[in-house]
């Protein structure tokens, strides 16, 4: 079922309930679904063998007055929503690196009727395993996805992998794919990453490398995650 299809259907579904009567000549739920469906098939980014890797994390910018009428909905919208993207996904060969999430905002230079869909890649994360999550004694801390971990000895292991010990759901990464290694503590405190024979590598500040040192402000880019290495405020 291709997206005008799936359109057509929520379109039906929509019509004669609460959304076709409270909005009636205003942005429709079903505007917003077509719209994500053609984001996915413009951002579909290929990963072999027929799988596409699309974004999960969308913003959909509104008008002051549609914001102001979807918003009470938006709950059981997004909800619904999410369900014909995945859909959506299925049909298509569409992998999503995490959990979907759908935010609305509202945006006064925007007119009434009209939205504007922003989305990015973002994979889920699961913490180290026996890591502490304070990060008030660590001196650095690598951020990934708006979530912080503690670079203290002896280190950890990232990949997409089970036995991984930073797991992250990103297809771009691989099971066993780089090694965070930490000496030292303190002023002492010595901290690398080192590519454990992973399939596309690791770029450290634009650079692809094999192993290389990270400090306060190195940036790493492995599969389609980003990941920033800094001292917390008062470490």
């Amino acid at each position: 079922m291709g997206i005008f299809s799936l359109a057509e259907k929520k379109l039906e579904g929509a019509i004669g309930g609460v959304f076709a009567r409270a909005f009636k000549g205003d942005v429709q739920p079903v505007e917003i679904t077509h719209q994500l469906c053609k984001e996915l098939d413009s951002q579909a980014q290929i990963l072999g063998e027929d799988k596409y890797l699309v974004p999960n994390d969308f913003l959909i910018s509104l008008s002051k007055h549609d914001y102001a009428r979807l918003f009470p909905y938006s709950k059981t919208m997004t909800a619904e929503i999410t369900a014909d993207l995945r859909e959506y996904a299925a049909e298509h060969e569409y992998i999503f690196n995490g959990a979907i999430t759908i935010a609305l905002e509202e945006r006064p230079d925007l007119p009434v009727g009209r939205f504007h869909v922003s989305s990015k890649t973002v994979a889920s994360v699961d913490r180290p395993s026996g890591v502490s999550s304070s990060t008030r004694s660590s001196k650095l801390v690598v951020e990934v996805n708006g979530v912080r971990h503690p670079l203290t000895p002896p280190g950890f292991v990232v990949g997409r992998g089970a036995e991984a010990d930073l797991r992250i759901n990103d297809p771009g990464i691989s099971r066993n794919h780089a090694q965070f290694v930490v000496t030292g503590t303190g002023s002492a405190l010595s901290v690398k990453i080192v590519d454990l024979g992973s399939t596309n590598g690791i770029l450290v500040d634009g650079r692809k490398v094999k192993e290389a040192p990270l400090r306060d402000g190195s940036r790493i880019d492995i599969g389609k995650t980003q990941m920033l290495v800094y001292a917390p405020s008062g470490s």
